[in-house]
């Protein structure tokens, strides 16, 4: 039954892709694995081959592959993902060797594709668990691992009808995985060789925090006239449901400074955040230092930039939280600053966790964000707990790639 519906699955890809681009990227990418692979494994190389769905997961497994990299050379590092939205943004990361799309899980092109990678040892981030690919792992003995990952009850592995793909999870010779939560559930299903190490995005925010880069004219844009700090919120990845609450107060508000970076940058989009703002502002790829003293809000207007943005900001407000889920909220907790984000969380254990010590603060609708940030702009000595809270939180929960890696056969 698995296999036939992924074969359904690739057949809807197939006629999609003439009229969807995300469908017509995913079939070409495939197309080409092959022939990637042909061209670039080295069949004298050991491979250590990391799956990501998308971008997110690759973000988690990022620090082992560089850590693999600089500390065991012996290997090369084999990348893949399903989604377009991860290997069109990574497929040049120098950090691995090979990168390719993962070809559909169907029992033919699981053997061909195994057969050319040829991997030492396969590492899944997450939530991907493909049965055919762990399956046939475990009948050629490759170590299989998967990391950072979370399990809830309501995942099919533990509904009455979801017995037959709880077998997958004994495929993988080890599973690290974030909270006790996720170890109770597996150990009350029989699931074996279960460690709890937490999550490796903490390890690739603090990471990017090191590496993050001044912005000169972000560093202007956020003092008056007589060079003097500004409050500052910044709106990261925003969608335009956190925009409607978050400009109203911005411009009821003249005491702050707002940094907005949408997380849809389309000209529409731009133009119905420039409607909605009454004080002046300027987008980063218009702004020079003669001009941008007069403003009060900066819209970002180019990708790449957030990460090293939020280091200005005395509050962050993540967004997402209104429709699918948040985005990173550990991006800008690096940096010691609160953050808020709406009311669809509880997906994200990092959220969670972050309430819990006072660090993070979920929002319903636009007048609880308003008492929110009354709250913080009132009472300093909140703001500064909170952000130390913030910060404290991302730095006790580090570590989890090299407790990984001493796990590993490396």
């Amino acid at each position: 039954m698995y296999t036939i519906v992924i074969h359904l699955y690739a057949l809807l890809v197939e006629l999609l892709s003439p009229f969807h681009r995300k469908a017509r990227m995913m079939r070409f990418g495939q197309w080409k694995t092959n022939g990637i692979l042909r061209e670039k494994i080295d069949p004298k190389a050991k491979y250590i081959w990391f799956h990501a769905s998308s971008l997110g997961e690759f973000e988690q497994g990022r620090p082992m592959m560089e850590k693999i990299k600089a500390d065991y050379p012996q290997y090369k590092i084999l990348l893949t993902f399903f989604s377009p939205s991860g290997y069109e943004v990574r497929k040049n990361y120098v950090g691995a060797d090979v990168i390719c799309y993962l070809p559909f899980d169907t029992p033919y092109k699981v053997k061909k594709f195994l057969r050319l990678a040829n991997p030492h040892i396969a590492i899944f981030i997450k939530y991907e668990f493909w049965m055919n690919y762990l399956t046939e792992l475990k009948k050629r003995n490759i170590p299989t691992y998967i990391i950072s990952a979370i399990f809830r009850p309501n995942q099919l592995f533990f509904r009455w009808f979801g017995r037959p793909y709880r077998k997958v999870l004994h495929c993988f010779d080890h599973l690290f995985i974030q909270d006790n939560a996720s170890a109770g559930l597996l150990t009350k299903y029989g699931v074996p060789n279960v460690t709890v190490l937490g999550d490796t995005r903490f390890d690739r925010v603090i990471d990017v925090q090191k590496q993050s880069r001044p912005i000169p004219i972000v560093e202007q844009f956020i003092r008056n006239s007589e060079g003097e700090k500004q409050t500052t919120l910044i709106a990261g990845s925003s969608w335009p449901q956190d925009e409607e609450f978050i400009i109203h107060y911005f411009n009821e508000h003249p005491e702050i400074k707002l940094i907005i970076a949408p997380h849809e940058i389309d000209r529409g989009h731009l133009l119905d955040i420039h409607s909605k703002l009454k004080r002046p502002s300027v987008r980063l790829s218009d702004a020079t230092e003669k001009h941008i003293a007069d403003k009060d809000c900066l819209i970002i207007d180019s990708f790449g930039l957030l990460s090293s943005i939020y280091r200005y900001g005395d509050i962050a407000y993540v967004g997402g939280g209104f429709g699918k889920g948040i985005h990173n909220i550990l991006e800008a907790a690096v940096y010691g600053i609160p953050v808020i984000f709406g009311p669809k969380y509880q997906k994200f254990k990092e959220a969670k966790d972050i309430i819990s010590v006072g660090g993070g603060f979920s929002v319903s609708n636009g007048n609880a964000f308003q008492e929110k940030m009354d709250e913080l702009l009132t009472y300093r000595h909140l703001l500064e707990a909170a952000g130390q809270a913030a910060g404290d939180f991302v730095g006790n929960n580090a570590g989890a790639t090299n407790k990984i890696l001493k796990q590993l056969p490396l």
